[in-house]
């Protein structure tokens, strides 16, 4: 890699990783490309040069940090010794706290804002459909799930279903002893569902 290459690619993981940070802390109507610029420490110029639209910049980094999160819960569980009641315990935790960070209220600003953008919407979808299709895969692996008995994959999809939505729950209040017992409650019978 030459050094110019090199520093394209420090520029533009800056990018993505300042879109999230922006659209975390100031949401979609204040995460413009001058703002996220400026939190990278990069010009309009670079940014443009890279990114030519906030949606191509935005849709990036949305892919980007997805795939660098379920890198992280893939190591993460790795690492996880236990029986297959703990290893299911520490997966579901791992999978919800992964519902509950930056990159997912970030991910909530753009769907939010594709709702009314059609073309940011028509980008969006596959995108989504892909890191969704991603996330299916990477919990049937941790959990160890066999998708050829009936309704197991019912049951991770209801899983990631209700994360997103315990997600969701938590974005305007602190929703932690709730989504606790709710997901001690799932858990037992994910367990179930799975033995």
């Amino acid at each position: 890699m030459t050094a110019q290459q090199e520093r394209s690619r420090v520029t533009q993981r800056r990018l993505l990783e300042a879109t999230v940070e922006c659209l975390y802390e100031f949401g979609w109507s204040g995460a413009t490309t001058t703002v996220i610029a400026e939190r990278a420490g990069v010009s309009r110029g670079a940014q443009l040069h890279h990114y030519p639209t906030r949606a191509a910049l935005v849709l990036a980094a949305v892919q980007h940090l997805a795939e660098r999160r379920a890198e992280e819960i893939r190591t993460e569980a790795a690492a996880l010794t236990g029986d297959r009641e703990q290893r299911l315990d520490r997966v579901i935790e791992l999978l919800a706290s992964a519902f509950t960070g930056p990159l997912f209220v970030a991910a909530l600003e753009v769907w939010v804002a594709a709702r009314t953008d059609a073309e940011l919407r028509d980008a969006l979808v596959p995108l989504e459909a892909r890191v969704g299709r991603e996330m299916h895969r990477l919990t049937v692996e941790l959990l160890g799930a066999d998708e050829s008995r009936p309704g197991v994959r019912e049951a991770v999809q209801a899983t990631l279903d209700l994360l997103r939505g315990l997600g969701v729950a938590n974005l305007l209040t602190d929703d932690t002893p709730r989504r606790t017992q709710l997901l001690a409650a799932w858990k037992q019978q994910l367990a179930t569902l799975l033995a």
